[in-house]
């Protein structure tokens, strides 16, 4: 968690008062600044937007295989929802197709415990990228870094309560 703090201390929600006034392009501005073509940060964005696009699918098919789980899956698949509108923003992409998914665990509480093992794995992965690029690209990877951690964590709860 110390690490999410340090990545996300470089992120601010506030827009950037500085420059010419008037300008409404660009960080701060009314017009988002146009998607990155940097090969490392357009191949961080899409790697980012596919296993979204992953939890995504798999938030869905443990909904359906247990459907009295969809209260807590809720806050999951709502902001996956947003971190996917997020990523195709700022990338200027559709992600490409994640493919086949692995089958469920058998139990409920199998599966809430494979979807906050993926969580987890994808917000390391997530925070790993987020350091490597900068500016916008670097914050939404943190941003989804902390998501990922704070969903793994209330899924990890939710299945110790049950």
């Amino acid at each position: 968690m110390a690490g999410t703090t340090a990545l996300l201390s470089g992120c601010e929600d506030e827009k950037d008062h500085s420059g010419t006034p008037g300008v409404t392009e660009g960080p701060g501005g009314d017009t988002p600044p146009p998607p990155s073509t940097d090969p490392v940060v357009v191949a961080a964005l899409t790697t980012a937007a596919t296993q979204v696009e992953q939890l995504s699918l798999r938030y869905s098919a443990v909904s359906q295989a247990f459907p009295k789980l969809r209260p807590l899956l809720a806050a999951g698949v709502k902001n996956h929802a947003a971190q996917l509108a997020k990523l195709k923003a700022v990338g200027g992409f559709e992600p490409p197709q994640s493919g086949k998914l692995p089958p469920l665990p058998a139990t409920a509480a199998a599966a809430l415990a494979d979807l906050a093992g993926r969580e987890q794995k994808f917000s390391v992965t997530h925070a790993t990228a987020a350091v490597k690029v900068s500016g916008e690209a670097a914050c939404l990877l943190a941003m989804l870094a902390a998501g990922e951690s704070q969903l793994a964590a209330t899924l990890t709860k939710k299945k110790a309560a049950r």
